[in-house]
């Protein structure tokens, strides 16, 4: 499967437009992070170009779609696709891969597995009202009609 342009613009949405360098919200330092949430290679002071910032987006929704379509084991509707995508955009393959989330998809429990987005919202040891409000449209695009 590939992102539909809604699941797209969910995560250009969520992670925002960033040409300069900036460091983890959650942190204040590493990973440092450029274009639309891209951590690869990117160290402070870095900048870029809008192309260069779609080239990442490209390269590293590739990347994802993949390990999406790896770990999850059962046939997804392009919702829940889309929002683990986006989720699994932010939080990283190995976190999807270990979650509840995961294993609640996994095992036919849709329902049950939609909950687990809203335990996803700490960076740093604190909660963001960014990722909650990511997590709450991840969790609709899960849920919403095939």
């Amino acid at each position: 499967m590939k992102t539909s342009p809604r699941g797209l613009d969910l995560i250009k949405s969520s992670e925002g437009l960033h040409l300069r360098a900036y460091p983890d919200p959650g942190t204040g330092a590493e990973p440092w992070t450029i274009g639309y949430g891209s951590t690869g290679c990117v160290s402070a002071g870095m900048t870029i170009t809008v192309a260069q910032a779609e080239q990442r987006l490209q390269n590293d929704l590739s990347r994802v779609e993949a390990a999406v379509t790896r770990l999850a084991t059962v046939p997804l509707t392009q919702g829940q696709f889309d929002a683990l995508v986006s989720f699994t955009y932010n939080v990283g393959e190995g976190n999807l891969a270990r979650s509840t989330l995961l294993r609640l998809v996994n095992t036919g429990e849709p329902a049950a597995a939609a909950e687990q987005f809203g335990r996803w919202v700490r960076a740093g040891g604190r909660v963001l009202p960014g990722l909650v409000t990511r997590r709450a449209a991840e969790r609709a695009m899960f849920e919403s009609p095939a």
